[in-house]
């Protein structure tokens, strides 16, 4: 299979909510079915299917998260520079609105637009990957087409 590219924070992120699922969520989860077990019929206990349905969930996140990280390929943007790659903090200004912002280009696996982590297989990161400094960039996107003009390119 072919590695996932994340950051350091991303990986360490990952492995924290994989730490949490096995040593927390899993052990409450199997005290929550034995509890339920306890008050009889199963066939008619809602909070023993709940039990059951909630550890199905959580013993395939604990597989995703084992399987995304025995891929990884923890990428350190500080040993990077240039033109923007993977792990580069770029600042764009929107040439419509002359709305400037800030995006760190990661692993779909930590990506969050809202926290500024932007997914690498997104529309707007395959159109600056490549890009310098002054550039502009045209991109499709679900709301329509934008251009950017790329401010600042950082590897932090």
């Amino acid at each position: 299979m072919e590695k996932i590219p994340m950051t350091r924070a991303g990986h360490t992120a990952l492995e924290g909510e994989l730490k949490q699922l096995k040593s927390v969520e899993r052990p409450a989860i199997i005290r929550a079915i034995s509890e339920a077990r306890e008050h009889g019929d199963l066939s008619e206990n809602a909070e023993y299917h709940s039990a059951r349905e909630k550890q199905s969930f959580i013993e395939g996140r604990i597989k995703e998260l084992e399987s995304v990280i025995s891929l990884a390929d923890v990428i350190d943007p500080k040993q990077l520079s240039g033109t923007i790659k993977f792990g580069a903090t770029v600042t764009v200004i929107d040439e419509d609105t002359e709305e400037e912002k800030r995006w760190q280009i990661v692993g779909e696996y930590e990506a969050d637009i809202n926290a500024g982590l932007l997914n690498i297989r997104s529309p707007i990161a395959r159109a600056l990957i490549g890009k310098d400094e002054g550039d502009s960039v045209e991109v499709r996107t679900p709301g329509g087409e934008k251009a950017y003009e790329v401010v600042k390119i950082e590897y932090i």
